[in-house]
Parts: structure tokens; C-alpha cells; sequence
């Protein structure tokens, strides 16, 4: 009932049945978001906690190909109305997690290593003085197939508003079963706060893998109102920016 919509109600508690869970997820939370401000916005960033948890740590893992040959995760699904690690709630709806997996378990998947504030400095208490840190990163494509992947990485250095400051472009040629490694670019210690890394590949005229990382977390990034406008063009959602909005949630009743 929307009475019991708080985390710490009895109902809500009862249908946890992890005594400890709430206290991680907001412990985590802190560490990476700003404070919600409603019960949605909490339900919603502690989806994207999830995702980019499991996210990191698949990647990690298909980079390693070779040392590690597959991951599962828990859990796939729900048996009542509840805050829990399933990636599909009790009524069949997807969260957060299952759209990326589909991403994060691509057969062909570009992902990036990257090096930042919180690499070095992982609590804002720690003075930024005596925690000097390096913006890099570097680019890995996993292909999983039976078959070579001939095409383009294009790399790009942008600001909070989507617009390049920089960019590379790599022809690429992976092996089947095998990951390529590119060489780790440094961004010279580029503002934090307010720049972002994007990549995609290219094969043929299709982008079959991208992404975008921050230098720092999400909660200290300064993200600007997006202006989002979607439409409806047939079949399609279309979904305009007029900024960088990192993971847009597309809600429908119907």
C-alpha cells in the first residue's frame, strides 16, 4: 500500500528477510549517489547500484577471458513484491539490471578499464591534496563468436553536454574466442567534474557495442538538466537530449 512505500516499513522489512540489506544498499548508496529524495528516486538509484555493481564486475571478468570462462549472477526473478538483487520483479518487469545485462552479455562487447578520482581518493573525507590522481583508460573487446570481428572503435573525450573535446578512432580485427586490448590513453588529469568518456564499435553501419564512464562518482559529476523531449515515431521511442543523461529510465503504465 502506498503507506507501506518506505524502506524501513514493517511490510517492506518483512518482504526484505535480509537483516542487513537495507543498511548496505543505503551505505552504498551514499557512496555513490546524492540523497533520494522520494521513494521512487530511492527504488531507481539503488536499480543503478545494482546494474553498475554487477556490471564492473562482469566485465572485469570477460576482459580476463581465458582465465575465467563465464559468470552467472543472482537472481533472475522474484517471488513477491520486494527490494532484492532479482534483475526481473514479481510482476514480470524488467529493472535496470536486465537491460544492461543484455548489453554486459553481448557475444561481441567493447568495455573500458578506467582510471580516476575514486581510484586513488575512494572517500570524499580524504583530503585532495594528499591524493593525487590520473585520468586514464583503456579499451578491450571481447568476442565471443565463432567468427572474426572486423571494425571501427571510435573513442571520445566530452564535456557535460555531450560535446567532444577529443576523439580516436581504431580499426580493429578480433580473433574468435579471444579479447583485444588497446592501448590505455591518458586524459592528462581532465576536469572530473564535468567530462566524461564515450566509445562505441562499429561494424558494417551498425554499433553493436558502446558505452560511457565518469572519472568520478555519479553523485559528485555535475550533470546538467538534459531537457529531455520523447516522442513516438511509430514503433520507436525516441529520446532527445539536449546534455549527457546517463541511464534514462523509460517508464509506461501501459
Amino acid at each position: 500500500l502506498p503507506e507501506d512505500r518506505n524502506p524501513f516499513s514493517a511490510v517492506m522489512e518483512l518482504h526484505q528477510r535480509n537483516a542487513s540489506a537495507n543498511g548496505k544498499i543505503l551505505n552504498y548508496l551514499s557512496q555513490t549517489y546524492l540523497y533520494p529524495t522520494n521513494f521512487e528516486t530511492l527504488v531507481y538509484a539503488s536499480q543503478l547500484l545494482q546494474t553498475q555493481a554487477i556490471k564492473y564486475g562482469v566485465e572485469h571478468l570477460r576482459r580476463n577471458r581465458g582465465r575465467c570462462m563465464g559468470t552467472l549472477y543472482w537472481q533472475l526473478n522474484d517471488c513477491w513484491p520486494v527490494s532484492s538483487w532479482s534483475s526481473i520483479d514479481y510482476y514480470g518487469r524488467l529493472k535496470a539490471l536486465h537491460y544492461y545485462a543484455k548489453r554486459f552479455y553481448s557475444p561481441v562487447l567493447l568495455s573500458c578499464t578506467e582510471i580516476g578520482e575514486k581510484t586513488t581518493r575512494p572517500f570524499v573525507i580524504m583530503e585532495p591534496g594528499h591524493y593525487d590522481y590520473e585520468t586514464k583508460a583503456s579499451l578491450s573487446i571481447t568476442n565471443d563468436t565463432l567468427e572474426t570481428v572486423e571494425g571501427m572503435v571510435i573513442a571520445t573525450l566530452r564535456n557535460n553536454l555531450g560535446e567532444p573535446l577529443g576523439k580516436k578512432a581504431y580499426s580493429v580485427s578480433v580473433a574468435p574466442h579471444s579479447v583485444l586490448h588497446l592501448d590505455e590513453v591518458d586524459f592528462h588529469k581532465t576536469d572530473v567534474r564535468k567530462n566524461y568518456y564515450s566509445f562505441e564499435l562499429v561494424v558494417g553501419d551498425e554499433v553493436v557495442s558502446e558505452g560511457t564512464v565518469l572519472f568520478t562518482a555519479p553523485k559528485h559529476f555535475d550533470f546538467v538538466d538534459p531537457k529531455l523531449e520523447v516522442t513516438l515515431e511509430g514503433d520507436e521511442i525516441v529520446v532527445k537530449a539536449a546534455a549527457f543523461a546517463k541511464s534514462i529510465e523509460i517508464y509506461s503504465p501501459d
